[in-house]
């Protein structure tokens, strides 16, 4: 299922949201009005929320406009780094700590997405709920928070490796062995799994920038 729509009333939510689900692209240019009647809320809430999203990075000054963030190669690398890093311990302690219940949702999650293979915005959205409840499953506050910081900024990537013709067949047999191995308790299997999952992803977006696939 996609993600979780964010209150009528969270002008900061729904923003972001609008980003990470693509309705806005990296250098789409925000303007308040045009939020505030998208949205159906007063311009006031939208304009703190521009300010709070422009303080975190996630918009940037084009005159006096504001427009959505993009990441260079650079920042690209730096961030899947940082991800790569915090998702295979992540995947490590969701197999000492993850409740059966956990896992069993991690199963049905990669089962249920299948049906998404042909709808890469969808698919995007359905692995982004996967790796949460990875993360949650860490049963580690402090790990999560920091991961929901990561994946706000991987929503200024412009496209999603997912989309490339056969990625998300082979994504999700990628998840399975994640899961597999959080089920066997083997936290080092499931952090080397996460992480080669990672690596292929990151490996397809440079060859998406670079103009090797499309």
């Amino acid at each position: 299922m996609p993600l979780s729509t964010p209150a009528p009333t969270d002008a900061y939510g729904l923003i972001l949201h609008a980003i990470d689900t693509g309705i806005y692209k990296p250098g789409s240019r925000l303007v308040e009005s045009e939020l505030a009647e998208r949205f159906g809320v007063s311009r006031t809430p939208i304009r703190e929320a521009l300010q709070r999203l422009e303080t975190q990075s996630m918009l940037t000054r084009d005159g006096r406009s504001l427009i959505v963030a993009s990441l260079n190669h650079t920042q690209m690398a730096e961030l899947y780094t940082v991800r790569t890093a915090l998702e295979g311990l992540a995947a490590e302690l969701a197999a000492q700590h993850a409740a059966a219940e956990e896992i069993k949702v991690l199963y049905d999650m990669v089962a249920e997405d299948e049906a998404f293979l042909n709808e890469p915005a969808l698919l995007s959205q359905a692995n982004r709920r996967f790796h949460r409840q990875i993360h949650l499953a860490s049963h580690n506050g402090f790990l999560v928070q920091q991961l929901d910081l990561v994946y706000r900024s991987m929503a200024l990537l412009a496209t999603t490796s997912l989309a490339v013709e056969g990625r998300g067949e082979v994504a999700l047999q990628e998840h399975l062995a994640i899961v597999k191995a959080i089920d066997a308790r083997d936290g080092a299997a499931a952090s080397d799994a996460l992480r080669e999952h990672l690596s292929v992803a990151f490996q397809t977006r440079l060859k998406i920038d670079a103009g090797e696939i499309c």
